[in-house]
Parts: structure tokens; sequence; C-alpha cells
């Protein structure tokens, strides 16, 4: 054995034997270097699994805090939501205190100025003395300022509160402007202004009492700030909308004011006295209202020389004209209500002894009563028709004027002209006083329309046959 171990090399007949012990040597070690690296990727394998592990623990334990954090917000929001509602129902609570407030205290504010104003006429007229002329004139100037300061405080709230709603019809814009210029005439007067108004056969889409006042504020405001030359009313066809026009050759509006004017206590100047309206909310209600109706408004003015706005509302077509209150408004004074029959009916005692000192000044037959059981006696004890009757809206017990008028015409058999004198602006109102075939004053009323209208009903009462 050890001679086959001495030399250099080895045995050849040991070589076959040590090149396989080689080959398998190499072969094991690629064997153990594969096991080694699939250990290390399995060990890999598991660190990054464990890392995934870890990872994911630390995601759940964030996921937890937001999800807290999330629940907690949701809590916190919801207690908001719940202040916000409850914020809201109080508001809307405010708002529906608010509405029923100014429309009570409106209407009680109203009712005293109403008889004073017919108080204030009745002292005014032309048998009076020098001095009850000029002390009505300064009652009827307060009286004017307080009526036009109050109602437009109880315009504004009820705009603000979402209280005043349109109620659009058709509205014959002749007849509208007959009443408007006798409303404003006596003021364009005392200033010696000229007050016109073209004639139209045109009918709108509108809510007819919030267009008379957006049309009232603007003359109102044109007489305020004209000291020369006149006012004039028109209505032109404008494509599918009718444009109604109040001109004045008052000073103009400087461009850097036309925005600022129909802001709330804002006035331009003037070297006048503001006679009505005298607190800058008048065109601050017309640009309101304006929107309210969705009636476009218009301002051309020429520094110097005058302004013109406009009131753009659909047209609804023509109407014809006939014998009616327009006709007959600018002529009022000319007929004679001698000798008149009239019945007044109101709850309100001072109303039915400014409104008996009227009509005896204006030479007419005058019948107060309080409630349906004096209108039942006077029926019972006595056998007239009277020529017109004035019946507030709002009897006591929760009656209505409108009912008295229908008894009434029910015990005579006629068709008797009936005024229903009212301070509730509510179209509901205006809807129930104009399908009973009645008209309708709004207080306080303005002696001189009060007399115009009487004065129609009971000349057209006489040409058709039906006056007693």
């Amino acid at each position: 054995m050890t001679e086959h171990l001495r030399g250099d090399t080895l045995d050849p007949r040991l070589a076959p034997d040590q090149a396989d012990l080689e080959r398998e040597n190499a072969k094991l070690r690629k064997i153990n270097a594969a096991l080694i690296q699939r250990v290390e990727k399995s060990m890999d394998q598991q660190a990054n699994a464990y890392s995934l592990f870890q990872t994911a623990i630390t995601l759940e334990s964030q996921v937890r805090g937001r999800t807290e954090e999330l629940k907690s917000a949701l809590s916190r929001l919801e207690r908001t939501n719940d202040e916000l509602l409850a914020a809201r129902d109080a508001a809307e609570r405010a708002n529906r205190f608010k509405t029923r407030f100014f429309t009570a205290v409106g209407h009680d504010l109203l009712q005293p100025l109403h008889a004073a104003r017919l108080t204030c006429s009745a002292l005014a007229e032309p048998n009076g003395t020098a001095q009850q002329h000029r002390l009505a004139s300064r009652i009827e100037h307060a009286l004017t300022t307080i009526e036009e300061l109050l109602i437009s405080i109880l315009d504004i709230s009820k705009l603000e509160a979402g209280a005043m709603s349109p109620s659009l019809r058709h509205v014959a814009l002749n007849e509208m402007f007959a009443s408007l210029a006798l409303d404003i005439e006596p003021l364009a007067r005392e200033k010696n202004l000229s007050l016109t108004w073209r004639q139209n056969d045109f009918a709108v889409v509108s809510d007819p009492q919030m267009l008379r006042r957006m049309l009232q504020n603007l003359l109102a405001n044109a007489v305020q700030y004209t000291q020369k030359g006149g006012i004039k009313l028109a209505a032109r066809r404008r494509g599918a909308s009718v444009r109604i026009e109040v001109w004045d050759t008052g000073p103009g509006i400087p461009p850097a004011q036309r925005e600022l004017i129909f802001e709330e206590f804002r006035r331009a100047p003037s070297t006048d006295r503001p006679m009505i309206g005298g607190f800058g909310l008048g065109l601050s209600i017309v640009q309101r209202m304006a929107e309210a109706l969705n009636h476009p408004l218009g301002l051309c003015s020429s520094v110097g020389h005058g302004t013109r706005f406009s009131i753009s509302a659909p047209f609804a077509g023509v109407v014809q004209q006939s014998t009616s209150y327009s006709a007959s408004v600018s002529h009022a004074v000319s007929y004679g209500l001698h000798g008149a029959k009239v019945i007044v009916i109101d709850n309100d005692t001072a109303v039915l002894e400014a409104m008996q000192s009227l009509l005896q000044s204006w030479q007419c037959e005058a019948y107060l009563l309080r409630d349906l059981s004096e209108l039942e006696e006077l029926i019972t004890s006595q056998s007239f028709v009277p020529d017109i009757v004035l019946a507030d809206f709002h009897l006591d017990h929760d009656t209505c004027g409108i009912t008295a008028v229908d008894r009434l015409r029910a015990a005579t058999g006629r068709p008797i002209p009936a005024i229903v004198v009212t301070a509730d602006h509510a179209a509901r109102t205006n809807d129930e006083v104009r399908a009973s075939g009645c008209e309708l004053l709004l207080k306080p009323v303005k002696p001189a329309e009060l007399r115009a209208l009487i004065t129609h009903l009971v000349s057209r009462a006489e040409g058709a046959g039906t006056r007693a």
C-alpha cells in the first residue's frame, strides 16, 4: 500500500475514483450552495413576511386610531347638525313671529292713522276757516310722512321674512294709472308740478298690489326731487313686454349715484326738504319687489334734465276701455253726493266718528253700525235701500265685512255697491273682496280716493237704475 503512495503522482489505477470523488464533491458543493441559497431566500421571505406582518399590525393600529378619530368627528358633526337644525328652526319661528307681529302691529297702527286722515280731511273742507285749513294741511303732511314710513318698514320686514309672495294675474294698466294719478296729484299740485299720464289699453301679468306700490314709490320719488316742470306716467309695448315709465324733469342722477340710490337709507342730494319717503326706503322697496316679480327695473338719467325709471312686465293682451273707475276719477269733484245714503260698518268707534264727520261734510246721510246685530236691527226697523256700503273687512267675533254686505244685498234684493276697507294686504283678502263683487281700499284710506270711488259707484248705480 505504501508503495502505491509513493511518488509525486497518484497511482493511475486510483485516478478514476479520485475524479469521481471530485466530481461528486463539486456536485455536492453546488447542491449545498443551492440549498443555502434557498434557505437564505426562505429566510428573506420569512423576514419579509414578518416585516409585512409588523406593517399590517402597525397599519391596523393606525386604521383603528383613524376610525376612532372619524367616529369622534362624525359625532361632533352630528351634534353640530343638531345645533344648526335647532338654530334654523328657531330662526324660522322668529321669522314667523316677526311676520305675525308686523302684520298685527301694522293693522293696529294703520287703524288710528285711517281715523286720523278721515278726521283731518273733514277739517279741511271748504266750509272751514283759514286756520282750520292751515292746521289740517300740517296734520295731513305729518300723517302722510308717518304713513309712508310705516308702510315702508312693513314692506321691508315682509320682504326680508319672505312673507310677501307675488300673486300674479292680469292687471289693466289704465285703471291703475288713474288711481295712482289721483293719489299723487295733490302732492304735485302743492309743488306747482304738472302730472300727466298717457291712457292705454295694455294689460300685464303682475301682482297688482306690488306693482301699484312700486309705481307709487317711483311717482312719489319723482315729485320729491322735482322742483319745476312735471311728472309723466306712460306705458309702451316692447315685444313680449310692456315698459311702464315714470319721467320727471328733476336734477337727474349722476352716474356714481345710480347704484347707491337703491340702498336703504340712501337719498340723492335735494335742496328741498323731502315731502314723503324721506328715509330712503322707497327705491329699495321698488328694487326688491321688482326682483320678487322678475320685472326688470331700468334707469335712464341726464344730469340737469331729468330721470326716467321703468318697470318691464309681461304683456297680457289688450283690454277694452269701459265706463270704469278710471273714466270718472279725474272728474270726481264735479259729481255731487248730496243726499246719498251710506251705511258704514266698522268695529272701531274712532273710525265711525271720523267717517261720520267726513260723510256729513260731503252732505251724505251716514248710518253707522258696529256689527251684524246692529245691521239686522236697521234692516228690520227701516224700509230703505242704501246707495252704498262701506264695510271694514275684519269685524268683531271673527266676522267679515263681506258677510254684512251679502246680508244687506239679500235683504233688499239689490246689488248694492260696496267698498271693503282693510289694512290686510294679503292676496287672499283681495281675492275674497273681488269675488264678492265689492271694491277694495287699503287703510289708511285717502279721502279724495274714497270720495271719487263712492261717486263713481253711486253714479254707475244710478245709470243702471239700481239706486233707491
